[in-house]
């Protein structure tokens, strides 16, 4: 018997899980829901989007869903939290790889990631870091650039010394929105990414930071 459709509109939850899976059966379980969820995204969108099409997808019995998320919008922010440990993951995993010279190149870097993400993993392209849905799916304080900004804030700092301060917290989300934006543009140009958008995006976060930062010169690269 199947549960009762909940109003998709009104959960806002901290954590979207109403419980975490304990066992591996059903954490794969969770997992093939998210799969769903993101293949979904793509195809369908956001709005025709429902826990019974995830569930059909997903090969489970809707009371599965139910018994892990309240509505769609749960899946969805769980999916982004996904996506955004993936990209942090990625872009950690590049910074321990490859040699770069100065934050900079690691700029670079955190683009590609970016770029490669748009391009290959399901849902991203739909979703990004949940934008597309509410600006507010990662935290209910702070928008959702505003949480990438702050862990991509904490790995430059990381990697980097540069001077913990508010400028930098400043500079950090400023150089996230405006680049943000101007991907968004690169893959409307182009469903690959217009590769001269993507290296003007490069450019202006490059160019945006070494100003407010004052440790580079664009002509020093």
């Amino acid at each position: 018997m199947s549960s009762p459709e909940i109003d998709e509109d009104e959960a806002e939850q901290p954590n979207p899980l109403r419980r975490q899976p304990t066992q591996r059966r059903s954490a794969r379980r969770v997992e093939r829901m998210l799969d769903a969820c993101a293949e979904l995204l793509d195809e369908i969108g956001y709005e025709a989007l429902s826990t019974t099409r995830i569930a059909e997808r997903a090969g489970v019995a809707i009371g599965s869903v139910y018994q892990f998320f309240p509505d769609k919008r749960a899946i969805t922010q769980e999916l982004t939290r996904r996506n955004v440990e993936q990209f942090v993951g990625r872009v950690g995993g590049r910074f321990l790889e490859e040699e770069y010279r100065g934050w900079w190149e690691a700029v670079d870097a955190i683009i590609e990631v970016y770029v490669d993400m748009h391009r290959s993993v399901p849902g991203f392209r739909s979703l990004h870091f949940g934008d597309a849905v509410d600006l507010n799916l990662l935290d209910a304080d702070a928008d959702n650039n505003t949480v990438i900004a702050g862990r991509l804030r904490g790995l430059l700092l990381k990697e980097y010394g540069l001077a913990d301060s508010e400028q930098l917290d400043v500079a950090v989300l400023v150089a996230v929105e405006a680049g943000d934006a101007v991907l968004k543009l690169a893959f409307r140009r182009d469903p690959e990414g217009a590769p001269e958008i993507i290296e003007a995006a490069k450019q202006l976060m490059r160019g945006f930071l070494s100003r407010q930062l004052k440790t580079w010169s664009p002509r020093e690269s």
